[in-house]
């Protein structure tokens, strides 16, 4: 049984070093063993789980089970504090058992990616997986078992065979005479394995029935299974547009608003399936299924999520969640659903930002095989995509507590500008300053480990500690650094993480400000402190001021401030993570947006990355 250790804090410069590693490395679980990096990523990972789970391991060290899933699987099994942590409880799983399950259904889904849970809402699993294997990947894969295991004959139990599989494999199989029964045997064995971790709706993100390459079914899914084995279950298929088609985002500028999937191209051949009685009773998150393939990029992926959500809350079961292999959109959605549930403070209760940023990273793409260079080095920036998208459901109407049936507020309509890689800061035209934090006295101070985004006329506060890039330098006179804006557009990050002078948006728009500007004007903006000198945009550990503009006249101190909107805490977690996030990534991986190097999002990101004291890597080509 886990039990929380002193290790699990997580440094800004381990950000860094992850990304870093996990940029230039495909990971592979046989290779855990000997390399100290991933020992440490494994442990840090089982630390972070331990802070608010009880938890157990099933062994994949020298990846018997699965060449690239985590070479310890956790099993989540209940919420703990501080004053239940070190209650002695038995553990709620036999993992004897656990370990049989996953090893007789390892072979019914796509390279061996078997159902495995990563989450745990209100004692419901959330699992992730491959989608099905074909015929000819379970027999193959069964004869290289076969191989592998000396090709000996093994004594089988009544009513069980081996069909080339170890004993721990074997199955039951049915009478008859179909040359499929070892296929039939396997999907039961997956079945058995998803009813004993309670799962009741499967999400299926596949744009194809089966997957085919060279004329050849290479896959199949739970949707076209002739038997209908898996009636028992919700199926919900959502396709989703695959890797490829990140290199459009990439190319476009990051830009995902009008972005709209090709959908008549001649393998796409799933269609949207929700069930009707699910659609009736999901009524209350307004969406109209039919249109799903007009939304671009930004509505698909926040409308899957929401039913995601709603399946969740609803269901007395679980969820699992796959694509194709399950290692590109799988952990994308699994990766936005415990980002979410955790910023409404379901899950990982007390994770940091950067504590969740490493998780998610770290456990939910690199150690279950995203091949992060492989995407980079294609230009398929699903990852970047995960993590900017962020900004795109800070809203309430993305918290598990607003699909619970409540009428939520209206989201944005096809029509509505949506800035999509920039965010308004600042304030309207003739506005007062914002009032600084204020101690418990009343009078005005500094806030020791604080600094914050500045999004839409919203403060959004996180922590900075000693060693984050994010703190900004003192200045001598001992003045707090201010913020001119004049309803200013810059991306939050720069907001979190610029500490020296940046340039003033030139007379000719980037792509990226020449998209804000399609919604409303954009004035200049620059730095200030309190005695009037310009400075550079920054952040300092005191907490920024915003100021009016110098058309509107500046305020005298006998003038009251704005009113300004507070920021949910679901809001300013998730901005928190976007914004410790694009400052690493920016110095790590650095991007590429077309042939022109250093336009747009690309060329701000690559300034930022300077700003906050790291050195970008050369552009991806």
């Amino acid at each position: 049984m886990a039990s929380r250790e002193d290790g699990g804090k997580i440094r800004y410069d381990e950000i860094h070093s992850l990304l870093d590693f996990f940029s230039k490395n495909t990971f592979k679980t046989k290779d855990t063993q000997g390399n100290s990096r991933l020992k440490v990523i494994h442990r840090k990972c089982l630390d972070l789980f331990a802070k608010d789970y009880k938890y157990a391991t099933i062994d994949n060290s020298g990846g018997e089970l699965c060449g690239h899933y985590p070479a310890k699987l956790v099993l989540l099994e209940y919420e703990v504090d501080d004053a239940t942590r070190n209650t002695k409880v038995g553990s709620l799983y036999d993992l004897g058992t656990m370990h049989d399950l996953f090893t007789k259904a390892r072979l019914a889904r796509c390279r061996s990616r078997f159902v495995v849970p990563v989450m745990l809402y209100e004692g419901k699993h959330i699992c992730r997986s491959a989608t099905l294997a074909s015929g000819a990947e379970v027999y193959g894969r069964s004869g290289l078992d076969f191989l592998f295991s000396g090709g000996e004959s093994i004594p089988t139990e009544d009513g069980m065979v081996s069909y080339g599989v170890s004993r721990d494999q074997s199955v039951y199989v049915p009478n008859g005479n179909s040359e499929w029964q070892l296929v039939d045997s396997i999907r039961m064995q997956d079945i058995r394995l998803l009813k004993a971790l309670n799962i009741g709706t499967i999400v299926d993100l596949m744009v194809e029935n089966k997957k085919v390459k060279f004329g050849m079914q290479v896959t199949s899914s739970e949707k076209v299974d002739k038997e209908h084995r898996y009636a028992d279950f919700t199926l919900i298929s959502v396709p989703y547009p695959g890797c490829e088609f990140f290199k459009d985002y990439r190319d476009n500028d990051y830009v995902a608003e009008g972005l709209v999937f090709e959908w008549n191209q001649g393998y796409v051949d799933a269609d949207l399936q929700v069930p009707q009685s699910l659609i009736e009773k999901s009524r209350c998150l307004g969406i109209d299924w039919d249109r799903y393939r007009s939304w671009d990029l930004i509505k698909l992926t926040q409308n899957y999520l929401r039913l995601m959500l709603y399946c969740l809350h609803h269901g007395d079961s679980g969820l699992l969640v796959h694509c194709i292999s399950g290692w590109d959109r799988t952990p994308l959605h699994i990766s936005l659903l415990r980002m979410s549930l955790w910023a409404d403070g379901k899950m990982h209760k007390s994770l940091s930002a950067l504590e969740m940023l490493y998780l998610t990273i770290a456990y939910d793409w690199q150690l279950f095989g995203h091949n992060l260079q492989d995407r980079l080095g294609k230009g398929e920036e699903i990852f970047f995509f995960c993590f900017n998208f962020l900004k795109h459901i800070t809203g309430d109407e993305f918290s598990i507590d607003r699909v619970k049936g409540e009428p939520n507020r209206p989201t944005r309509s096809d029509s509505e500008p949506q800035f999509d890689d920039t965010v308004l800061i600042g304030i309207e035209d003739g506005s007062s300053p914002a009032r600084r934090h204020r101690d418990s006295s009343g009078s005005m101070s500094s806030i020791s480990s604080m600094s914050s985004c500045v999004l839409d006329g919203t403060t959004v506060p996180f922590t900075v500690g000693d060693d984050s890039p994010f703190s900004g330098e003192r200045h001598t006179n001992g003045n707090v650094p201010i913020m001119m804006a004049q309803r200013a557009v810059l991306g939050s990050a720069a907001s979190s993480a610029c500490s020296s002078p940046m340039a003033v948006p030139s007379k000719k728009p980037t792509p990226v400000e020449a998209a804000s500007k399609s919604g409303s004007s954009v004035g200049s903006w620059q730095i200030v402190t309190e005695s009037g000198s310009i400075r550079g945009f920054t952040t300092s550990r005191d907490s920024p001021v915003l100021v009016g503009s110098e058309s509107s006249g500046s305020s005298g101190p006998g003038s009251s401030p704005p009113e300004h909107k507070e920021a949910s805490m679901r809001k300013m977690r998730l901005e928190e993570v976007r914004c410790i996030f694009l400052a690493h990534y920016s110095a790590v991986v650095g991007m590429r947006n077309g042939p022109e190097y250093g336009g747009g999002l690309s060329g701000f990101m690559g300034q930022l990355a300077s700003k906050v004291g790291f050195r970008p890597r050369s552009n991806i080509v």
